[in-house]
């Protein structure tokens, strides 16, 4: 089977990893890859934001299936111009992606399958912004409706701060919605679906805030760690239950089935398990840690389900062990990421490049605002941690900088489950 798989972020490093040791997998691309993907796989330029392009560039490679990595082209409509191209694809329908690409269509899709989530307030205007605020009270959540690459969400007991982040994304004419606040600790959890069976993952929780303690502003995630010792018992199953399968089964009854990669964010609240969100993909950094536990081949997992036979396919099987995932960033990241410094110890064991480039004279530097996401395994959470930490000190990036608490809360038993 060619494979191949479409960004250039660790996710898609990640991915590149397992579909590298899947025997069924003869040949490996990477469109366009980045400097740590080229090791694994051949490496194919093209704009990720352009779907014929992206079905062009498969045509031309004789991809056997093609795997979209992030939002953004599955929201323009890569999955269908694959498709329609007569070649696999594992991701999601424009229209399917509208679950990640709107979070008003996410929340008119949930009310309907009646999967419990946090309610919210569509806000026209910076008025109605303002007297939403005022009935709803803090703790304020206030939400980009589009794509944000994760950082679209401000959570704040800053009235100023909330109406200041509201007005940034009406101003550039985007939408907003409110949130009330969902309490508890957040969990993600990944399931496979071909649009009829679905078949979950392991629970990972992501850290998104760029600072120790959980402070600084939104990223796109700094760090990861599964499995989730503090999770209730039958939490994957009660999950799959209430809301992955309730979701995928709404999508098909509205003739816009979804088949790829759900992501469900969850807040596990004093009152019950909430949906935070959904997204049309795997998650990163949370795919960096999954995938490596993952016993089960990927290469044939995710082809069964862009053909529609994953009700046949076996039982997923799962390593024994933990994993953890810290993200080296680059500085001023996330607000203006310096690039283009050289970064060493990048070739370094459990090392997955995020945004990273050739230079000229063939050495690595910095491309992007998250740089590589080192990854540590052990036979629990803590020994993980200790590994990721460890390899994490052979990676240098001039000013780069990272959370030095990825999973300790979980390690030290402070994660409370209401």
């Amino acid at each position: 089977m060619r494979v191949l798989v479409i960004g250039s972020g660790a996710r898609e490093h990640a991915l590149c990893v397992a579909l590298s040791s899947d025997p069924a997998v003869g040949a490996l691309a990477c469109a366009p890859g980045n400097a740590g993907t080229r090791a694994l796989a051949e490496p194919l330029a093209v704009d990720v934001a352009d779907p014929d392009a992206i079905a062009s560039v498969a045509t031309a490679w004789s991809a056997d299936l093609v795997a979209v990595g992030p939002e953004v082209p599955l929201v323009a409509g890569a999955a269908d111009a694959v498709r329609d191209a007569g070649i696999a694809c594992f991701g999601p329908s424009a229209q399917a992606a509208q679950l990640e690409g709107s979070k008003s269509f996410a929340k008119h899709v949930m009310e309907a399958a009646g999967v419990p989530t946090a309610r919210a307030w569509p806000v026209g205007g910076t008025a109605e912004l303002e007297t939403v605020l005022d009935e709803v009270g803090a703790p304020y959540v206030v939400k980009d409706d589009g794509l944000a690459a994760g950082k679209g969400v401000l959570v704040t007991d800053d009235r100023a701060a909330a109406v200041a982040h509201g007005h940034r994304v009406l101003d550039a004419g985007g939408a907003v919605l409110v949130e009330e606040y969902l309490d508890g600790p957040e969990v993600s959890l990944f399931a496979i679906t071909d649009g009829t069976t679905v078949l979950p993952l392991i629970p990972a929780q992501d850290h998104k805030r760029r600072d120790d303690g959980d402070g600084g502003p939104n990223t796109g995630g700094m760090g990861a760690y599964a499995p989730l010792p503090w999770a209730p018992p039958g939490l994957v199953e009660e999950v799959l239950g209430t809301v992955l399968q309730p979701t995928v089964d709404e999508m098909a009854r509205r003739g816009e089935t979804f088949s790829g990669l759900l992501y469900a964010g969850l807040a596990l609240t004093s009152r019950g398990i909430r949906v935070v969100e959904f997204n049309a993909r795997f998650g990163d950094p949370e795919t960096q840690v999954v995938l490596p536990l993952l016993e089960t081949p990927l290469g044939g997992l995710l082809h069964a389900a862009a053909t529609g036979t994953l009700a046949g396919h076996p039982p997923l099987r799962w390593r024994d062990g933990a994993a953890v995932t810290v993200v080296v960033a680059a500085p001023g990241y996330p607000e203006a990421p310096r690039t283009g410094d050289p970064v060493t110890g990048a070739d370094g064991e459990g090392v997955l490049h995020a945004g990273t480039a050739l230079a000229a004279d063939g050495s690595i530097v910095s491309a992007g605002g998250r740089v590589v996401s080192v990854v540590g395994l052990g036979p629990d959470l803590a020994a993980a941690r200790q590994t990721a930490y460890e390899r994490l000190a052979g990676v240098r990036l001039a000013g780069g900088h990272w959370r030095t608490d990825i999973a300790l809360a979980a390690v030290e038993g402070r994660i409370t489950v209401g």
